[in-house]
């Protein structure tokens, strides 16, 4: 295997903890260095991974013996961090979304492409069990000829829980660029790319209240709409209902179901690695649960990191990412100008993910 590959951290945040559960120890990889804003927020996430020393973002940009950088900033500075890296001839991986607009994410590719370096975006969680096993149901023709499937994120918004959730609420937040990437990634990898979409938006309220931590009580601003429904019109034929929300207070709809000519699938949250893959066939008394037949298994955040190391082709890759933003950012155009949309970009579904028990990935 030669050396473990060198990984920089831009971003210190609570993200980051679940990533450094998965990465900090893994014998592929080694956390070089992290780097934040808040310096001493920097400082206390390196303190504890060994030979991690914290520096300013500019110098591990710049640092020669960093392969790749960990872009896990807020969506705003996705852009910058990752064109820097690239600049510096680094592989990229970063948090969703790839870019907080689609000309800065097209941009991102570009570069990449011609300093031929790799270019990663989570989420990764669609390559655990849950969505690989619904994927690999929906290609064995368990549901015959996929024709539709429903999509739904229904919650009152992140303000409850999180501390600071101001960029939830402005441009390259709202439900659907912070949630819809889980679903649209999970409905490209089971039903194939999107060649076009409709959509309807609303804003429920100007402001949010924080509800916990030191700002609670403190009023911020809504500069997003909150409540985004639309159509995707997949490549196959099949379409596609999503619907992202922060103005739903709870909800019994099924996180996605697919449905077939012969059978329907419930496919567990995309926010999640796992869960429980449902079939339900015609003549049937109730749903029956798939044993996991495909994914890497007891996967966490930084999985779609190590995939784009070690697979021919990155699963989570920088193009699915382009593909997903140019849905959502066409889908809220969509709303806005009140027409159906057809998309830019293309491509294919990712390679599917076989089986992987957890001893193997983590070794690997």
């Amino acid at each position: 295997m030669g050396e473990p590959h060198r990984v920089g951290i831009v971003g210190a945040g609570t993200i980051s903890g679940a990533y450094l559960t998965t990465l900090r120890d893994h014998p592929r990889v080694t956390i070089a260095a992290v780097a934040d804003l808040d310096a001493a927020r920097a400082a206390s996430v390196a303190a504890g991974i060994t030979g991690c020393r914290a520096l300013p973002v500019d110098e591990l940009l710049q640092d020669d013996s960093i392969g790749t950088v960990l872009n896990l900033t807020v969506p705003a500075a996705h852009a910058s961090v990752a064109l820097g890296a690239i600049a510096n001839n680094k592989q990229v991986y970063g948090e969703k979304p790839l870019a907080a607009d689609l000309p800065a994410a097209r941009s991102l590719i570009s570069q990449a492409a011609a300093f031929e370096v790799a270019i990663g975006c989570a989420p990764d969680t669609v390559l655990g069990t849950g969505v690989q096993t619904a994927r690999a149901a929906v290609d064995a023709g368990l549901i015959g000829r996929p024709l539709s499937a429903v999509a739904v994120m229904a919650t009152p918004g992140h303000e409850r829980w999180h501390h600071h959730p101001d960029f939830y609420y402005q441009p390259g937040g709202g439900p659907l660029l912070d949630m819809g990437p889980y679903y649209l990634s999970a409905l490209v990898h089971l039903l194939g790319p999107i060649v076009a979409v409709t959509g309807a938006a609303s804003r429920l309220r100007p402001a949010r209240v924080i509800g916990s931590g030191p700002r609670a009580g403190e009023q911020i601003p809504v500069a997003v709409d909150t409540h985004v429904t639309g159509v995707l019109h997949h490549a196959s034929g099949a379409l596609s209902t999503i619907t992202t929300s922060f103005d739903a207070v709870r909800t019994t709809a099924a996180p996605i179901e697919v449905h077939g000519e012969t059978g329907t699938l419930a496919v567990p949250d995309p926010n999640r690695f796992d869960g429980d893959v449902r079939l339900f066939e015609p003549g049937a008394a109730d749903w029956r649960v798939l044993e996991p037949s495909a994914g890497y298994v007891s996967a966490a955040r930084g999985i779609g990191l190590l995939d784009m190391l070690t697979a021919p082709a990155p699963r989570a890759s920088g193009a699915l990412a382009l593909h997903v933003l140019d849905a959502m950012t066409s889908l809220l155009r969509a709303a806005d100008e009140g027409h159906r949309i057809d998309l830019t970009t293309t491509g294919d579904r990712p390679d599917p993910v076989p089986l992987t028990p957890a001893a193997r990935w983590r070794s690997a």
